[in-house]
């Protein structure tokens, strides 16, 4: 029953081919079992039995209630989930039990869901490489001895090595699509505000959002169903005739080694063997703006825990404590720039896909990198391991504009790397359309070899 996608999992339930309970039973052993890879920081093992056997009671009697009844889901620990601890990856919240869901869980767990626990992460979600001072570093499950990118790596950890079936992230400058590249599964930061943020330990009102990680562009397309009752699925196809495609000359470059660089450009020209259209596009974003959204990011992260600083400086992890003590560096004025190059920026990319359907560029530039390493050389020359990264995937969180990171290839070491497609505002149909007709066609060797990981 191993590494079963939601649909699969969903349709084995409904034909009684297969039950909650067994499922549920096994995830639990499996998670127990690999403990030492540090995907989870709390196990819903009581709970979720319970909400398994439910489940399996439902599907007996024909009375099955929603898309992801009886699937086991868990969800990154910065969300909050009633009754369950939510340490958003810090010792100072080891004990917050929030009373209430988030709303992202609370529709999830209304849909069926069995919430098998809280998934591993960088420490308030300020880093990329979910290395966890306090709860450990997160393995990646391709390589145990490199990192599955952050902050949300728990959550593509855990869909790799199959020890969930659906998960949820956070992404404030790449925290979903970061993962789902270093990982080789889907992760989609939809429009800004199509899923709700509220409910979530928060770093920057103006960059963070929820959104889901799946194994698959079908599984992503019924949990986009879910949170906004809109037709995904039915729209899926492999014809993509005519669609427009941006490919950047600069900027989404700039940190590109050589064998991702060969899977960047074998994915466009398989997108064009698909019937896109390449279109040569010079993108509106600079190194200047990615300083706009450190600038938001640190203000905005230094004031939600100005408190906590204060009062546990001792407790929080050494990079992190650098991060937000940084926010001293920054004046009002500062502030008040960046929110209006933010909508600046996001005005020129409105234009830009005006000419454009969809923009597709690396997820990021490299692999992932071993677990404690901070820098990353390319060409031979080193590079802050948290800017290179970041680079790619951040303008969109400045912007809002909906983007996913799907697989597009294996390099070195056995590591995965991602294709990000990006779009205009709510064009969140479209994306997945691309994404599916790429998935169909090119990525079936790739999820096979995913299917043999064993942590």
């Amino acid at each position: 029953m191993q590494h079963l996608d939601l649909l699969t999992m969903r349709q084995l339930f409904l034909q009684k081919k297969l039950s909650p309970t067994e499922v549920v039973e096994d995830y639990l052993a499996r998670i127990e079992k690999n403990a030492s890879s540090n995907i989870y920081i709390t196990v819903n093992a009581e709970q979720a039995k319970r909400q398994a056997e439910i489940a399996t009671q439902r599907y007996f009697w024909q009375e099955s209630t929603g898309v992801l009844d009886g699937i086991p889901v868990a969800y990154k620990d910065n969300l909050f989930t009633k009754g369950i601890p939510s340490t958003a990856g810090s010792i100072i919240e080891k004990d917050h039990i929030p009373e209430e869901n988030a709303p992202a869980v609370e529709i999830m767990q209304q849909a069926g869901a069995v919430n098998l626990g809280k998934l591993n992460m960088h420490e308030y979600a300020f880093g990329i490489t979910s290395n966890n001072p306090f709860f450990g570093a997160v393995q990646n499950p391709w390589n145990k001895a490199y990192t599955p990118g952050g902050s949300s790596g728990g959550s593509g950890a855990a869909l790799a090595a199959d020890l969930a079936v659906v998960t949820l992230g956070t992404d404030t400058g790449g925290s979903i699509r970061i993962p789902a590249a270093a990982c080789g599964v889907i992760g989609f930061k939809t429009t800004k505000g199509h899923i709700s943020g509220e409910g979530a330990r928060p770093i920057s009102s103006s960059l963070d959002q929820v959104g889901p990680l799946t194994k698959t562009v079908s599984d992503m397309a019924l949990m986009l169903e879910l949170y906004d009752q809109q037709s995904y699925v039915a729209g899926l196809q492999r014809d993509l005739k005519g669609i427009r495609v941006g490919v950047p000359t600069s900027f989404f470059l700039d940190y590109l080694e050589p064998q991702t660089r060969a899977c960047y450009e074998q994915s466009l020209q398989q997108l064009q063997d698909l019937g896109a259209v390449l279109v040569d596009v010079d993108v509106p974003v600079t190194p200047h703006d990615i300083g706009t959204l450190f600038t938001l990011a640190i203000c905005e992260g230094a004031a939600v825990h100005a408190e906590r600083l204060k009062a546990y400086p001792e407790l929080f992890g050494a990079d992190v404590k650098q991060a937000l003590s940084a926010a001293s560096q920054f004046s009002p004025v500062d502030y008040i720039r960046a929110l209006e190059q933010q909508v600046a920026l996001t005005q020129k990319f409105n234009a830009l896909f005006l000419g454009v359907d969809l923009l597709a560029t690396p997820t990021v530039g490299f692999a992932t990198q071993k677990i404690g390493v901070d820098v990353v050389s390319l060409n031979g020359v080193e590079h802050d391991l948290f800017s290179a990264t970041t680079h790619t995937c951040a303008p969109f969180n400045l912007t809002g504009h909906p983007a996913i990171s799907i697989p597009c290839g294996i390099v070195e070491n056995n590591l995965p790397v991602g294709l990000q497609l990006v779009g205009a505002h709510h064009s969140e149909r479209l994306i997945l359309q691309m994404a599916y007709a790429y998935e169909q066609a090119y990525l079936g060797d790739l999820y096979q070899q995913r299917q043999q990981l064993a942590l």
